[in-house]
């Protein structure tokens, strides 16, 4: 291989030995920078993949996606926080015996809550569409598999009485009498802070409703715990 020299315009010829060792020199150099960035690339990588999703899995501590408000007439939390109670942190059970009743409990407030925004419908007892009973029914038929009676006045002769209404807890099932108080015609399901659970009629969805004040409030009569609650 040979150069130009400007300085004496002549032509000279390179040494091969030359050429080798600055070769050398240049590929040694490649390889360090390339060593370089490619540390610097993986810690850019993970971000992204983390942000795309692939690596949710793998951080347990990644904040759950905020959810809509699950109530058109009471607003609740949201879907995250389904199990509607006093707002106190859970008291530590001592056995596993005392637990298993509250386990049985947030697995039916649970199965409810789920069922808000589904259409009533007269007779209905399926997820197309609920009755105040047929509501009631379902839920604890579906969440911790016992069948109850299938209408309210049925239902309101079964269980223990909830004589006070300070004493109710999440899963009793609250009796109203829409018709001048005289006999039961509707039910729902306590789900804590003074709030029930039910399909309150023809062109409304399954809601939350105050128990405390308001029509409902006027309307109720007694209250039932179902065996095994």
């Amino acid at each position: 291989m040979t150069t130009y020299d400007p300085a004496s315009g002549r032509i000279a010829a390179i040494p091969a030995g030359s050429l080798r060792s600055r070769f050398a020199t240049r590929l040694f150099g490649c390889v360090l920078l390339l060593g370089v960035a490619l540390p610097v690339c993986a810690q850019q990588a993970v971000p992204a993949l983390v942000e795309t999703g692939s690596l949710a899995a793998a951080n347990p501590t990644a904040a759950p996606l905020s959810a809509p408000a699950i109530s058109d007439e009471i607003q609740l939390p949201g879907r995250a926080n389904l199990f509607v109670g006093s707002g106190r942190p859970p008291v530590q059970q001592p056995n596993a015996a005392a637990a298993a009743p509250a386990g049985r409990i947030q697995n039916l407030i649970q199965h409810a809550l789920a069922l808000l925004g589904t259409p009533y419908r007269w007779g209905g007892t399926g997820t197309d569409g609920f009755d105040c009973s047929g509501l009631v029914g379902y839920v604890f038929r579906s969440a911790l598999g016992i069948e109850l009676p299938r209408v309210s006045t049925q239902m309101a002769n079964s269980g223990e009485l909830i004589t006070d209404r300070a004493n109710l807890s999440p899963g009793d099932l609250v009796f109203f009498g829409t018709h001048h108080g005289k006999r039961v015609d509707h039910v729902g399901i306590y789900v804590g802070d003074g709030r029930f659970l039910h399909a309150p009629r023809t062109g409304r969805d399954v809601t939350v409703s105050s128990l405390e004040s308001g029509y409902w409030s006027d309307k109720y009569m007694e209250a039932r715990r179902v065996a095994g609650l």
